[in-house]
This record gives C-alpha cells, sequence and structure tokens, in this order.
C-alpha cells in the first residue's frame, strides 16, 4: 500500500534512510522541515506495519516542473517492484499538481537505479559532476509526463548567474551563446554585462538592470535587438524610496535611450502578447522577459529569464537564479515549464505592471570575427 507520510513517519523514514545509503543522507531535522514546511509530497509503501520505500518530489512553485528530490528502498524489499510502484505514484502525485516534466538526479555509479529510471521512460539530459558528497558526479534525468503537447524548443545553454542581481546578465548570455556558439559564458562576462546595463539603484541592494541597458550590451556585441515595454517613465522606480536616488535612476534611463536613439535601436512602448513572442522565437529569436518573482520565490523583485520553448499550452524558461537555500540545484530551473496563463500574469513587474521583453537575434556578423578585423586595422 502507498500512502502519504506524516511527521510520525520520521523514524521509519531515517531507518530506511540509514539503511541505504553511506553518504548524502537525509536528516531527521531535513525530513521534518520537507513533511511540514516544503512545497513536496513524501509517499510511503507500507506492507503490514512495515515501511518498504520511499520516495519524496518538490515542486517548483508557479512553474509545471517536479524534481523526484529522493526515493529509497529497503534493502530486504528490493527486487519487488516496490521501487517502480513508487515512482508511478510519484508521476500520479506530480501529474495532481499540474507538473508535466519530472527531473532528478542519480549516482553515475547507482546502475540499478540507472536501469530503472531509464526503463519506466526517463531519458538522461545532462551532468553534474563532484555532486554527491564522496565527490561522486550525477547523471540527470527527465520525464515527460504529457505526451500529447508539440513541443518547440530552442537548444539554449544554461547559467547561473553568480550574483544575486545579475539575473538580467546571465539571461542575456544564454540568450547570446544561443544564437552565437563563440560566446563563451563567463562570470566575467555577466559582470561586465552588468556595469554596462545596471541602472544604479534597486530595491535596497545594487542596482539590477533594466531592458535598454541590456539591449545596449547586447546590440554593442553584434546582435539585432527589438525592445518591448509597456510604459514610457522611468522603469522600476517605485522599487527605491530616496527621491535622490530616483532622479539618478531617470538620469540613467534617459542616457540609455539617448544611445539607443543614436544608434536607432527599436523600441516599441506596447506589450508584446505571447503568440507575438512565439512567433518570433520559431523565426530563431530569443525573448528574454521581466518577471516578477512573488510566483516563483514569494519575493517581490524584477527578474529576468530567458524563453527556451513552447507548446500549446507551456511556456519553457532557463531561470538563472538557483535557489540552493531551498534544497534546488540546476536542474530545477532548466527548461522550466510555466502555463501560458500563468507566464502573462507573471510578466509584469510592479504596482503599474511594468512589461519588459527584449527579442535578441542573429548577429550579422559574427562578434569575435568584428573584433579580429579591428585589431587588424591598427
Amino acid at each position: 500500500m502507498i500512502r502519504s507520510a506524516k511527521v510520525d513517519d520520521i523514524d521509519a523514514l531515517v531507518a530506511i534512510e540509514n539503511r541505504c545509503f553511506d553518504t548524502d543522507r537525509l536528516s531527521r531535522r531535513s525530513f521534518r522541515h520537507l513533511l511540514t514546511k516544503a512545497h513536496a509530497v513524501t509517499l510511503l509503501e507500507q506492507s503490514a506495519n512495515a515501511v518498504r520505500g520511499y520516495v519524496m518530489v518538490l515542486f517548483n512553485a508557479g512553474t509545471s516542473l517536479a524534481r523526484m528530490y529522493s526515493i529509497a528502498v529497503d534493502p530486504d524489499s528490493r527486487g519487488q517492484g516496490v521501487g517502480r510502484d513508487l515512482m508511478q505514484a510519484a508521476e500520479a502525485a506530480a501529474l495532481e499538481q499540474d507538473c508535466i516534466n519530472m527531473r532528478l538526479e542519480v549516482r553515475r555509479d547507482n546502475l540499478a537505479s540507472i536501469k530503472l529510471y531509464e526503463s519506466v521512460g526517463y531519458r538522461r539530459f545532462g551532468t553534474y559532476e563532484d555532486y554527491y558528497e564522496d565527490h561522486m558526479g550525477a547523471l540527470r534525468y527527465e520525464k515527460r509526463l504529457v505526451t500529447q503537447l508539440k513541443l518547440d524548443m530552442a537548444r539554449v545553454p544554461y547559467y547561473e548567474q553568480t550574483l544575486e542581481f545579475t539575473c538580467g546578465p546571465a539571461a542575456l548570455v544564454m540568450a547570446m551563446k544561443a544564437l552565437d556558439p563563440t560566446i563563451e559564458l563567463s562570470r566575467a562576462l555577466e559582470i561586465r554585462i552588468w556595469r554596462e546595463s545596471t541602472t544604479v539603484f534597486m530595491t535596497s541592494g545594487h542596482g539590477g538592470c533594466g531592458p535598454y541597458g541590456l539591449a545596449l550590451s547586447a546590440y554593442h556585441r553584434g546582435f539585432a535587438v527589438e525592445v518591448y515595454v509597456n510604459d514610457e517613465g522611468a522603469l522600476f522606480i517605485d522599487s527605491v524610496r530616496s527621491e535622490e536616488k530616483k532622479e539618478v535612476m531617470r538620469l540613467v534611463q534617459a542616457d540609455f535611450l539617448e544611445e539607443i536613439d543614436q544608434v536607432s535601436l527599436p523600441v516599441h512602448y506596447r506589450r508584446i502578447a505571447l503568440p507575438e513572442m512565439r512567433q518570433a522565437f520559431e523565426q530563431g529569436a530569443i525573448p528574454v522577459v521581466l518577471i516578477s518573482s512573488y510566483r516563483i520565490y514569494q519575493e517581490k523583485f524584477p527578474h529576468w529569464v530567458v524563453v527556451t520553448g513552447f507548446d500549446d499550452r507551456f511556456i519553457y524558461v532557463h531561470d538563472p537564479f538557483v535557489d540552493r537555500e531551498k534544497g534546488k540545484s540546476v536542474t530545477d530551473c532548466m527548461n522550466m515549464p510555466i502555463l501560458q496563463k500563468d507566464f502573462e500574469r507573471m510578466a509584469r513587474y510592479g504596482k503599474s505592471g511594468q512589461r519588459s521583453v527584449l527579442i535578441i537575434r542573429k548577429p550579422k556578423v559574427a562578434p569575435r570575427k568584428a573584433a579580429a578585423s579591428k585589431r587588424g586595422k591598427r
């Protein structure tokens, strides 16, 4: 029998954990947190009075992505189909939460589990080196739980932001790398773009990046860029209280707009609809979109993501922020499926509902070649 785990089951869960794993064990405290506070479900397989195994699934708030965080079968109960039954129950629980993708990580040397995952339809899509406590690498697997949707995806390499205020540069470098493989993903490039495009002030910390500065950073690297904003006023002004800081933000934006006018970079003062964004994507462009992080992280700050795909119901994005304090990994942040109706509500920020989208297209001349040509003329 498979049932939901309760706090009273922690002793049994800890016992199985200790019998199954030598490293990377979940502690009693972790089990209690995951059972009582996390956006997760834990299922037990119980025969008579004995718990024979468990599976734990984490859900990403605001998305339709689930992650099989942990699965364990008591050694005395292996070879009896317990693991397969738990996986089926986990997938059913994910579907009840409107999740369409399940992801997981597994040790490279766990051949029995790898065989099980592949036998029930999981496909390998990546690796982590030095992932576990003993430095063993991990294989990443994914299964699409709903198969009838037609998916249109672009191969966008993933890059994790390294500072809390560099989501915009991180999203932009992912888009540029997808369009020009010669771009090197690096922290140096991430910070350089932040320096070029920062608003100077935002909320209570370092300045984030607005659409105009990011657009110019992409333009100066040879990319074609279109900017869509629904507000001609100064962006993110409501995120600061100081009038002096607001004035600085207005001056920074005015300077960006003056340069944008000089280089004739197209700016559209209107909202871009999802069908229009999808059409640009299908023609080879990569959209970079400003969202409110509240629906995902329950914190109200502007946040940039890069679009990686569409299907009939969902939009897929790479989120450069990995909330490791809540047990998230890069696996949770790649190609995150979000219902289109939810994304429409998410893709706005602040009381005024500011919307910003960059449409990035391939450069006419590869940036590296252009740079080499200039050096040759000196």
